[in-house]
């Protein structure tokens, strides 16, 4: 029988194993720092048993350096770094110099904010942002970035997309990470006689070492609502459901999207001609430029989509993980009888699930996961909401507004880390 037991800054390794004439159950312990190695007692030596101790040892060895694989893997937590305060996001004094692309016009939109989003026109974490601004109908301007050179974002120390800059009275507001980014705007929006920089507050970001010794950073409370009272018509248990949602939508679909989008080299430039289109790269870039976006683009992407599968522990035929995905999303909306997660009307995590699947609405993938799964009609009533600015008639119905906030459910400063590389390293 073997037992490993782990303890904070070592393990120790207890073996029983009777193995022929030789009896190990006489450990003998030393102790070099923190770490205590056990040693035996053998009766009976022979050059035999001596050989088949080695082997003992030899398979023990590799037992106990997997357990300790595992266990830095599944339990060592990062660490944070001491002597930094949490920071909020900046307020810049000017807006980039940098040329607005397009402008989107919202239907009437009252909700006084002037927005300009950098991102890129496929990316998953953008489309989720641009889902929720076309839902709730708000106006916004467009600086499509190059996701090769990024000179667009060359101003920010952020270097990832999508950002939103609104503008104040007092300078412009820069916002990082798409579900910050939801979660400041919805919490606004809720009741806009609120100041927008108190509410950027309540979101600040954590610096912290990761396993390998290198600094990452953590939005905390990116998830949460930030509301006076539970607003009329919502209750805890679905804003809890809802944050639960816009987490796998982070955490899950969108590891598949890559793996499927970029399998084939083929389907890789396909998917970037497609991406090429949409954001009229064309017409925003030189021709040098746009060419080296979608074939340099396409290439590196189909290798990152090997090494993202192995990551993600993806089936061997990928497609299967994606359609995996969208039906248990569909499971879920038929066990609940609704149109929507959110019911009647679409919440934030369905608005978070149709901006990811989004993304790929033109690529070969996303056509097999409407002839294998039953996520159309799902999927064509949310473009129908969002198409539509479904949303807009419920901006600023909210109960008067007083001072303080209330942070509906339990602070969790770790939640949802993903890697850094998603479909152009964004977000």
């Amino acid at each position: 029988m073997l037992r490993l037991v782990f303890e904070e800054n070592h393990f120790v390794l207890w073996t029983y194993l009777i193995c022929g004439n030789f009896d190990l159950n006489m450990l003998v312990e030393h102790k070099l720092g923190n770490v205590r190695y056990f040693g035996t007692k053998l009766r009976g030596r022979s050059s035999r048993s001596t050989l088949k101790l080695g082997l003992i040892c030899a398979g023990l060895g590799a037992v106990a350096g997997t357990g300790y694989t595992y266990y830095v893997a599944q339990y060592r937590q990062p660490i944070a770094i001491g002597n930094k305060e949490l920071q909020t996001s900046p307020v810049l004094e000017s807006f980039p110099n940098v040329t607005i692309s397009r402008q989107v016009a919202g239907v009437g939109d009252n909700s006084g904010l002037k927005l300009m989003l950098f991102q890129y026109p496929t990316c998953p974490f953008c489309c989720k942002v641009r889902a929720f601004l076309d839902y709730f109908g708000l106006s916004y301007d467009v600086v499509e970035v190059d996701p090769v050179l990024r000179q667009e974002i060359k101003w920010s120390q952020y270097k990832k997309v999508p950002i939103l800059v609104v503008q104040l009275e007092e300078g412009y507001q820069q916002l990082n990470d798409s579900s910050m980014i939801i979660s400041c705007l919805a919490s606004f929006l809720n009741d806009p006689r609120q100041n927008l920089k108190d509410v950027v507050k309540y979101y600040p970001k954590m610096e912290f070492k990761d396993d390998d010794g290198s600094v990452k950073s953590e939005v905390l409370n990116r998830y949460f609502l930030m509301f006076q009272e539970v607003p009329t018509g919502r209750t805890t248990e679905n804003l809890v459901q809802e944050r639960k949602w816009r987490k796998w939508a982070d955490d899950k679909l969108v590891h598949v999207l890559s793996p499927n989008v970029y399998q084939t080299p083929n389907e890789a430039l396909q998917a970037f001609n497609w991406f090429s289109e949409v954001g009229e790269w064309d017409k925003n870039f030189p021709v040098w430029e746009r060419n080296l976006i979608v074939y340099v683009g396409a290439y590196a992407m189909w290798i990152i989509g090997k090494r993202l599968k192995k990551r993600h522990n993806l089936k061997e035929n990928v497609r299967l993980s994606l359609y995996d995905e969208c039906n248990h999303w569909v499971r879920t909306l038929r066990k609940q009888g609704t149109a929507f997660l959110g019911g009647d009307s679409p919440n934030l995590a369905d608005l978070a699930v149709y901006g990811v699947l989004g993304s790929i609405e033109g690529c070969l993938a996303f056509r097999d996961i409407l002839a294998n799964t039953s996520i159309g009609p799902w999927y064509s009533r949310m473009k129908e909401s969002v198409g539509s600015h479904a949303g807009s008639s419920v901006i600023g119905r909210s109960a008067p507004y007083s001072p303080g906030f209330i942070l509906i459910g339990p602070q969790d400063p770790n939640v949802n880390r993903r890697p850094n590389i998603i479909a152009y390293s964004s977000d």
